[in-house]
């Protein structure tokens, strides 16, 4: 393997605690960040467990606290809270955050690149994206996901390329499929552009992606979501690795099958989801360049209202 780095993962629910399993599994020391103090605990005292499509993975050597400590530095810090969550976690980042150290952030949506730049120099940024987890939590210590096709990671600004080869590497040594990319707007545009259609819609009709993609009339207000996403994405100068939207985005939803996107998950705990940087950062664009985003808008509505009512 390479050279062991310290690592700490701010956000250890489902796609978190896959990070913490397997960088700890490969050599990493890893230090998961978690506010929930019954998982916090359960890791300290048994180790994490991961379901996958490989089988179980169990992990061992995590330590586990509830705030990121404001005296220990780390060689690299992966964000990988709610989107509302990286303004903070930046800002924590930032009073231990030495010349060498890498930040990277994995969030849905848009705008958690902005959210780190705004406390950490871009040239120590990753910008990256998860593809094809489907993950869940089932309980402390226990998440599980459906499948695992890759991660693909960018540098938000030029900076000292072995900075970017490390981290990639230590992703690699945990089983990660990684692929770099120079143009990262891109990749989180198409992110985005499945997410528009399924993380919405899937809550509003309270079915997981298998189920709203069978039904008709539902799919066809899922697909104009998108479509709203990827007209503003084009006038934006966005550069889309395909010149159809709806193939694209069918066969990301028949790839992760029965997965439920987080923000249905968020629903049924009675939280508060990140609709605000998917549906609603095109609703936002829209308004800016005076498109018009019904679907969006009216998904945004119906969300915001259930929210609305949480305790």
């Amino acid at each position: 393997m390479t050279t062991p780095l310290k690592i700490a993962i701010i956000g250890t629910g489902a796609m978190g605690s896959i990070y913490a399993a397997r960088l700890s599994n490969a050599g990493h020391s890893v230090c998961a960040i978690d506010v929930w103090a019954d998982h916090v605990d359960a890791i300290n005292s048994g180790g994490l467990t991961i379901d996958g499509p490989e089988g179980q993975l169990r992990a061992t050597n995590v330590r586990a606290i509830r705030e990121l400590p404001s005296d220990e530095p780390f060689d690299l810090y992966i964000i990988a809270t709610k989107s509302f969550g990286v303004h903070k976690s930046a800002e924590a980042i930032a009073k231990t955050l030495t010349p060498n150290a890498m930040v990277l952030t994995i969030q849905n949506g848009l705008g958690a690149g902005d959210d780190v730049a705004a406390f950490i120099p871009k040239s120590q940024i990753i910008l990256g994206v998860a593809e094809g987890f489907g993950a869940s939590m089932t309980g402390p210590a226990h998440a599980a996901h459906t499948s695992m096709k890759q991660i693909r990671l960018g540098l938000m600004q030029g900076a000292k390329e072995h900075r970017l080869s490390r981290v990639v590497d230590a992703w690699r040594d945990g089983g990660f499929h990684v692929e770099i990319y120079d143009d990262i707007a891109q990749l989180i545009w198409e992110k985005l552009l499945c997410n528009v259609a399924l993380s919405g819609p899937c809550t509003v009709f309270d079915k997981n992606v298998a189920e709203l993609s069978a039904h008709d009339a539902e799919w066809s207000i899922a697909l104009s979501c998108m479509k709203e996403a990827f007209a503003i994405g084009t006038r934006l100068g966005i550069n889309f690795s395909f010149d159809d939207p709806v193939r694209y985005v069918t066969e990301f939803a028949t790839r992760v099958g029965t997965a439920k996107p987080s923000m249905l998950q968020d629903h049924e705990a009675q939280r508060a989801s990140e609709i605000g940087t998917i549906n609603g950062a095109i609703l936002r664009l829209g308004k800016e360049m005076s498109v018009p985003t019904p679907y969006n808008e009216t998904i945004c509505a119906v969300i915001r209202a259930r929210e609305a009512r949480f305790g």
